[in-house]
């Protein structure tokens, strides 16, 4: 096994528990950690060019994120998303690259709408006893609490993941 075989395998799993992570975090507790965003920004410093990453392609990744991040922190000062959202985005954006963003982007508006509708309509219900023992599930059966959008971007980068220039450099 190559250097750069190794460094993508490392990659991949590094990133799938990042997104795991930051669904679960977000889902339980209505944030997503900056220490999570800079891990998964710290890995992939390391591990784009052990992995055989071009500097064209780390550009335009590094590009990407940016205009990601901007977008991002205009939905926040709108009160659209939260902050982790944005910077979980521009950091998946990083790691899914310029190509396979707009991807990421589309699954991401989808799973938003379907999470959107599930807990919309789960609000209109009484939440049982068991559920108001659980704090995370009574803040999520608040109207007045926003959606963990972490918990859509999770599996929409997933879902993008095989696609990457990550996955190619397996099968090299």
């Amino acid at each position: 096994m190559t250097l750069s075989t190794l460094s993508a395998l490392v990659a991949g799993l590094v990133f799938v528990a990042g997104m795991v992570g930051a669904g679960l975090m977000d889902l339980l507790t209505m944030k997503i950690r900056n220490w999570l965003v800079l891990t998964l920004l710290a890995f992939y410093v390391v591990l784009a060019p052990a992995a055989g990453l071009d500097p064209e392609t780390v550009g335009w990744s590094v590009a990407t994120a940016l205009v990601v991040l901007i977008c991002g922190f205009l939905l926040f000062s709108l009160n659209w998303i939260g902050g982790g959202d944005a910077k979980l985005a521009a950091v998946t954006a990083l790691w899914l690259g310029a190509e396979r963003t707009p991807d990421y982007i589309m699954y991401t508006a989808l799973f938003g709408g379907v999470l959107s509708v599930i807990l919309l309509s789960l609000r209109k219900l009484e939440l049982p006893l068991s559920g108001r023992a659980s704090p995370w599930m009574s803040r999520l059966s608040m109207n007045e609490t926003g959606l963990p959008y972490g918990v859509a971007m999770a599996p929409a980068a997933l879902l993008v993941l095989p696609h990457t220039i990550w996955f190619a450099s397996l099968s090299v």
